[in-house]
């Protein structure tokens, strides 16, 4: 009992131990799949396109029916005035041989609707990926900013409070003591703020990763192995976006679909052919009675109206309507990438020099106010630490930028970044 008792308390030891283990961004990636609201919606509109789909397949598929007639009638032969008992029961199997393509393209147009909501679904699952680690990463600059908001803080209560000795020996004024206090108090608000952020920004995380009765506690820093990689230039990357981008794909699909969906319009003018056979029983047989018939069904439309006209006047306006959001999305994609790319090559080329001079020079900064501290020259270290502090989430912040960046420029290329270094060394190559 004792060794249960003892074997109990440690799996429970390593349960907390579990919990408390720092949520990774791979993990955090992890469930991009989960039941979210985002990615139920998407996957509903696909299990619709897909049920489309199945009823266009079984539009020419055999029917059987059963037909129960109770009747009664007076014969016009024999001269016989009583009314007679006409009862008949009857099972029909009819099946479609020919239609001249109308069904074919009604399940033509229902698989390209299928085949657009399948892109829509990965470009869900794509706008999921770049809103977890949005999220990730603002927890991570929530905690950074806190941590250096409650050290800017800590000094200048202290300074503060020093102040208020010495204005009481009347070495300072009461307009330099409402200084420091003001100084103070804006900066115990702004470090509230970033109190509240830690709290709101780890409410969006869970919300984000379909945990939203659970925050997670601590993060651990992400390593963005792909803010290095190289990229080929714009030319390059915007003919391998306008053929692969999910949205101008799915666009495509639909297009597709208002051509198949015209060809069945246009088919319906066209006769149809059927197989019928009947077997049926009857309570009065007559000459013109079969017990068991079968034959071909011709039927050829010969007016219909309007109905074909119109149904194809709507599909001329749909397909106007999709080429002109297909051109407008060919633009918007060129304008998008190219500022991604211009927003990664600042990322890398200009903020991140700039935070990581910034980062040095206030390493050397730190390194003299300790040198001073230690020869008593100093007696506080604690704004020099907050603004070494300030300076590596200026670091971080640009990191995460760029990672979001690239992020962005993959969903807009559809390919992931790795198969863009073969584009680089082939082009290298000409």
């Amino acid at each position: 009992m004792k060794r249960l008792i003892s074997a109990g308390l440690l799996v429970a030891a390593a349960s907390a131990l579990a919990a408390e283990k720092p949520l990774t961004l791979e993990e955090a990636l992890a469930s991009v799949d989960a039941a979210h609201p985002m990615m139920q919606a998407a996957q509903a509109n696909l299990d619709l396109a897909l049920a489309d789909e199945k009823i266009a397949g079984s539009g020419n598929d055999a029917t059987l029916t059963a037909e129960g007639v109770l009747r009664q009638g007076r014969p016009t032969m024999n001269g016989d005035d009583d009314w007679l008992d006409d009862n008949v029961s009857r099972l029909v199997l009819r099946k479609t041989l020919l239609d001249f393509g109308r069904q074919s393209g009604q399940v033509d147009a229902a698989r390209q609707e299928a085949n657009a909501r399948q892109l829509a679904l990965m470009d869900t699952r794509d706008a999921r990926r770049i809103e977890i680690m949005a999220r990730f990463f603002d927890v991570m600059l929530a905690d950074a900013r806190y941590g250096a908001d409650n050290e800017f803080m800590a000094v200048f209560y202290v300074n503060w409070d020093d102040s208020r000795k010495r204005y009481d020996l009347g070495e300072l004024s009461a307009s330099q003591l409402a200084e420091l206090e003001a100084r103070y108090q804006d900066q115990r608000e702004k470090r509230n703020r970033s109190l509240m952020a830690q709290r709101a920004t780890r409410q969006k995380l869970a919300n984000s990763l379909n945990q939203p009765g659970r925050l997670p506690s601590e993060l651990a820093p992400p390593q963005l192995e792909q803010n290095d990689l190289p990229l080929p230039p714009f030319e390059n990357m915007l003919p391998m976006a306008l053929e692969s981008n999910r949205k101008l794909l799915a666009l495509k699909a639909q297009l597709n679909a208002v051509a198949s969906r015209s060809d069945s319009i246009r088919a319906s003018r066209a006769p149809t052919v059927d197989v019928e056979v009947i077997a049926g029983d009857y309570s009065r047989y007559t000459n013109t009675r079969d017990r068991l018939s079968g034959g071909l069904v011709l039927d050829w439309p010969i007016y219909q109206g309007e109905r074909v006209d119109g149904r194809l006047a709507r599909q001329v306006a749909e397909r106007a309507r999709l080429e002109a959001q297909a051109e407008q999305y060919r633009r918007e994609l060129a304008e998008s990438l190219l500022e991604t790319l211009q927003e990664i090559e600042w990322l890398r080329d200009s903020a991140r020099p700039a935070a990581k001079v910034q980062i040095e020079y206030r390493d050397k900064v730190l390194d003299r106010a300790r040198a001073e501290y230690e020869m008593e020259m100093r007696t506080t270290l604690g704004l020099t630490m907050a603004e070494t502090q300030a300076a590596a989430i200026r670091a971080n912040e640009v990191e995460y930028r760029l990672a979001l960046a690239l992020a962005r420029l993959e969903v807009l290329v559809g390919r992931p970044l790795a198969e863009l270094v073969p584009q680089i060394k082939l082009s290298e190559k000409k």
